[in-house]
């Protein structure tokens, strides 16, 4: 993108940005996609559908720093996300204690062995997502499966949906990427990001689309299950029906999906 584009862009988009960070409150799920209640996410010649995508963490397995670390590298080799030294700003998934991840929960005495762990946290996919509300360019958005993802090159480096994110799910490219990646060990499947645009996870759609599950699904061997919440028969409903679980904020009303079994 040149500059005098982008700079329109910028104009633009903060022009609108008043209008658009006040505006109602509302959901963009739509109701199509997926199989009937009771079934699994389906196969199709897209690839994997559902209605409403989500995901549960067992942290009674994936609760370290070392459990954590092969999701993360996983992840950020397969999406080319650059690595700075003595920078940690720039992550799609990452692990923090539990006041840190859970800051709403103000829990005296927690019992040793949660407080000891580490949580995976990631973007949560909200239901009712304040950064899709906040961007001016359409840049992030929500898709009809629940998924909030990124066209980056409509990203215009305003930042508004930082501000918007109450999970600090988001990474915002101050440098440029490019010259903090190991090019003998691109995935030249997956673009790069340019100066000044915001990147995170974006539970792996262009898997989705080939019919596989997230990469760090896939790596966790069972910690991390991945399913429709809208199919009463998934993977993930029945994990939640048979384990205590929380999410991170919910009085926030964002509706994540992302859960957390304790």
């Amino acid at each position: 993108m040149n500059q005098n584009r982008r700079n329109f862009l910028k104009f633009v988009g903060l022009s609108a940005a008043a209008g658009l960070c006040f505006g109602p409150v509302r959901s963009l799920m739509a109701s199509g996609g997926g199989g009937a209640a009771g079934q699994a996410p389906v196969l199709t010649a897209g690839g994997l559908k559902a209605k409403r995508w989500a995901m549960v963490v067992d942290t009674r397995v994936l609760n370290s720093a070392e459990t954590i670390k092969p999701l993360m590298d996983v992840c950020h080799s397969l999406h080319n996300v650059p690595n700075i030294p003595n920078n940690k700003d720039i992550k799609w998934v990452w692990g923090a204690p539990f006041h840190e991840a859970f800051t709403d929960m103000n829990t005296n005495y927690l019992a040793e062995g949660v407080e000891s762990r580490q949580f995976l946290l990631l973007c949560n996919h909200c239901e009712n997502p304040p950064c899709v509300r906040v961007c001016p360019t359409k840049a992030t958005y929500q898709r009809p499966d629940g998924i909030v993802t990124m066209d980056y090159h409509r990203c215009i480096g305003c930042r508004y949906c930082m501000a918007g994110c109450p999970y600090g799910s988001r990474s915002f490219n101050f440098g440029e990427p490019r010259d903090n990646l190991d090019l003998t060990k691109l995935n030249k499947e997956y673009p790069t990001r340019m100066r000044g645009v915001v990147e995170k996870c974006t539970f792996c759609v262009e898997r989705l689309e080939a019919g596989k599950v997230p990469a760090c699904v896939e790596a966790s061997k069972g910690a991390l299950l991945f399913g429709d919440l809208a199919a009463a028969g998934s993977e993930v409903r029945k994990a939640l029906r048979e384990n205590f679980t929380i999410r991170r904020k919910p009085s926030l009303g964002t509706e994540p999906s992302v859960y957390y079994i304790l």
